[in-house]
């Protein structure tokens, strides 16, 4: 299956030197998965996105925007997240890409005003996927990084992740299909414990110090990823 990465966000720049961009690191996780091709389109960059009707699996990359931005790139993104469901394109978000998603299918995201989620964060599992192969445990753990927030379910979604923070942290759409996790399973540790001391200013130091010190716990980011990967694997398409 080759899956096209439309990237939607960059590194911080006093870091970028000392980590992979956000599609290898996507590249990185699904590799880890099974035998994949990639392609990336950079909306960032100007590119155009792809007919949806030509693409086999389709994943959208987290980034400091928010789907209420101004961006000359955003509503053209929904347009094409619109067109992608409808031509029965797997799709699957990761924190910004789980909000576009919803927002482009029919539900809300805003700027919470809970704050920023830092750290490893754990959700519970409310519904089991049918795509799953080994059914899913009681609870999962990921790196999470974001302030905005998906606040009211699109139409057809189900949510198969939650937590008291984070109501909608993981939903799965049967029909677009579609699946996205608001956390970050394709973040290594060394980025999140270097992503999270870069905004130390805005976290405070109580919330950074916490925030890094969790990461010693373990996470569940190849299981996610496994899930992911049955997922394109139980949409992909007969073309």
């Amino acid at each position: 299956m080759k899956l096209t990465i439309v990237e939607t966000g960059l590194v911080p720049e006093p870091i970028r030197d000392q980590f992979p961009d956000y599609p290898a690191m996507f590249r990185q996780m699904m590799s880890r998965m099974g035998d994949y091709s990639f392609e990336t389109v950079s909306v960032l960059a100007g590119e155009a996105l792809p007919d949806p009707a030509s693409l086999d699996g389709l994943m959208i990359t987290g980034s400091p925007a928010g789907v209420y931005d101004d961006f000359a790139w955003i509503a053209p993104l929904m347009d094409f997240i619109r067109g992608a469901a409808g031509a029965g394109v797997p799709q699957v978000g990761i924190c910004f890409g789980h909000q576009i998603l919803a927002e482009a299918l029919g539900g809300k995201v805003v700027k919470s005003d809970k704050g920023w989620a830092a750290g490893r964060h754990t959700y519970d599992v409310l519904a089991c996927p049918d795509f799953v192969p080994d059914g899913c445990p009681v609870q999962i753990s990921a790196a999470a990084s974001h302030q905005d927030q998906v606040v009211v379910k699109p139409p057809g979604a189900d949510v198969i992740a939650a937590s008291g923070f984070t109501p909608f942290a993981g939903l799965y759409y049967p029909d677009a299909p579609a699946l996205s996790f608001q956390c970050h399973p394709e973040f290594a540790d060394d980025y999140s414990a270097a992503l999270y001391s870069l905004r130390r200013p805005r976290l405070g130091d109580a919330a950074t110090d916490a925030a890094v010190e969790s990461l010693g716990q373990a996470g569940d980011h190849d299981r996610i990823a496994g899930w992911i990967a049955a997922f394109l694997a139980a949409h992909a398409r007969g073309r």
